[in-house]
């Protein structure tokens, strides 16, 4: 019996879904386990495993797609039974009408979207390729590269160009075939989703009626440029890397042109390393995960630019779309919150005997940041309201201890957060710290584990900074920056000594977290850190 399969939730927060790819196609016999499809959220791309087996019947969504969650997806069944039912069923998501257009000719399709002036006409076999929404949060895309050029003939499938989105960088495949007519923006622009990529078409068809009259609902009209002129603009498709690649059993290349792309950037040799895409296929996220085997292999050093004494010089370098979200997200925070700082000193002799001694067990390790992380823990459960979020018609007061650590990558800053953390032993914490940061890095967290965080803290002490001051992770109501610890004249019984001490700024939530309640944290949260002793009691 045939069985619909629906955008599924993969997250508490993702309320919808991009497609990603498909790695089965209709007529593709599934098998329970089978890995149907690739979905992204806003924070990750995950594979989505069937629960059913049969005969793939129907694909609701094609590749890059938008849904919200519980939209059709697919339609499983036996080979060759009747699914319209099911069809007419799942008909009523928006992403369904929209996917089922698909069949409509192209002038019906971009007259029902807004995006083409009802009075254009489209010649037949004509395609507009709008700026695709690669995920949830995409609001505008950056061309990194074109992969064609006007004149290349395009089948199905093609890589047309590499699309720049908040979170990463997507290849953005045809589902057309003819020759590129137009390429509407050059790589380095910038442009709203839905504004004009490309079109395809028969090779010598008209199209400077379609380019005139191209308009975005609800956006300011790209300026206009006709195909003449895109031509003589457009960057041809940088050749792709000849070093040896992950071959097939024919000797063929198996990589995606983002991956060969990217090897050639890195100076990395793909027969090194293992794909993990569809049939060994190797992708993006195998050439950013690569490490050499090699222990001494290391980055190369950054080449200084040579300029002329007494002359002004300068390099541009385009916000990429991770930057952008980045930035509204901090400026949201920094501008709606009304934040203060607490600052304070911490004796950390009896933490770093403590640590050393801890440290002394066979095969156990712990961080001073594993110390604070666990003391937190406990000092928040004895102050909730510290431990609260803010929302517009609420305070949420969090009765469970869930700590973001925030973890510096390459294109920003992620928070994976230890759940429950004041009910897990230091060593459980050093641990899962240890690999939130490493798969991080390598851009293997899943969403939820970046989710649900009440508090968060940011440690800079290993970098040599002694005091900062962070930008509160919104919706919770304080942050923790934590220093370096310090070795600096102190006095102890009224005599002077040399100590250890580390410094430590709360920046707090006032609509949330008052100036004494934050005082009375840090005094709790002092007693932890400088005696870590009765943290095991």
């Amino acid at each position: 019996m045939a069985q619909i399969i629906t955008m599924p939730k993969l997250s508490d927060t993702m309320t919808e879904g991009v497609v990603a790819s498909w790695l089965k196609k209709v007529g593709d016999k599934i098998e329970e386990g089978d890995i149907l499809a690739e979905i992204e959220t806003d924070k990750a791309t995950m594979e989505f495993e069937a629960f059913d087996e049969g005969t793939l019947l129907y694909i609701g969504l094609q590749e890059g797609d938008t849904a919200p969650v519980d939209s059709l997806l697919a339609i499983i069944g036996d080979e060759g039974e009747d699914y319209s039912a099911l069809l007419a069923e799942g008909a009523t998501s928006p992403k369904v009408e929209e996917t089922e257009s698909k069949e409509e000719t192209p002038e019906e399709s971009m007259k029902e979207n807004n995006v083409i002036s009802s009075e254009v006409e489209i010649p037949e076999g004509v395609t507009v390729v709008a700026m695709p929404r690669l995920s949830d949060t995409m609001t505008e895309g950056t061309v990194a590269s074109w992969l064609k050029k006007v004149g290349d003939k395009v089948d199905e499938g093609d890589i047309l160009a590499e699309i720049e989105t908040d979170k990463a960088t997507m290849e953005f495949e045809s589902f057309n075939e003819g020759t590129l007519l137009y390429i509407g923006l050059n790589e380095g622009d910038t442009a709203a989703v839905d504004s004009l990529l490309a079109i395809i078409g028969k090779a010598g068809t008209n199209i400077d009626d379609i380019v005139k009259n191209f308009k975005v609902t609800g956006s300011t009209d790209k300026k206009e440029e006709t195909p003449k002129q895109a031509e003589q603009n457009s960057t041809p498709a940088k050749a792709e890397a000849t070093m040896p690649i992950a071959k097939s059993s024919d000797e063929r290349v198996v990589a995606s042109p983002l991956a060969k792309k990217l090897a050639e950037e890195k100076g990395i040799n793909l027969s090194q390393i293992q794909g993990t895409g569809d049939h060994g296929r190797i992708i993006k996220r195998d050439v950013e995960n690569y490490v050499p085997a090699a222990a001494g292999a290391s980055p190369s050093a950054p080449v200084t630019k040579f300029v002329a004494s007494g002359q002004e010089d300068f390099d541009e370098i385009k916000n990429s779309q991770m930057r952008k979200a980045i930035a509204r997200s901090l400026t949201a925070s920094k501008f709606s919150a009304p934040h203060y700082y607490l600052n304070v000193e911490f004796d950390m002799d009896n933490a770093m005997a403590f640590r050393a001694q801890y440290n002394s067990i066979p095969d156990t390790k712990i961080s001073f940041n594993d110390i604070v992380v666990k003391a937190c823990a406990l000092a928040l459960k004895q102050h909730p309201q510290v431990n609260s979020q803010w929302f517009d018609d609420r305070m949420q007061l969090n009765n469970h201890v869930h700590i973001g650590v925030a973890v510096a990558v390459e294109d920003g800053l992620v928070v994976p957060v230890v759940k429950f953390a004041n009910e897990q032993s230091l060593p459980q914490i050093g641990s899962a710290v240890k690999d939130y940061a490493g798969r991080a890095r390598n851009k293997k967290l899943t969403p939820e584990e970046m989710q649900g965080s009440t508090f968060t803290i940011s440690n800079l002490g290993m970098f040599g900074i002694e005091s900062f001051t962070s930008i509160i992770n919104q919706p919770n109501s304080a942050i923790l920056s934590v220093g370096a610890i310090v070795q600096k004249p102190v006095v102890k019984n009224g005599e002077i000594t040399i100590g250890n001490t580390m410094k430590l700024t709360l920046a707090c939530d006032h609509r949330t977290v008052d100036g004494a309640t934050g005082s009375l944290f840090l005094q709790t949260l002092k007693g932890f850190i400088e005696n870590p002793v009765t943290m095991l009691v």
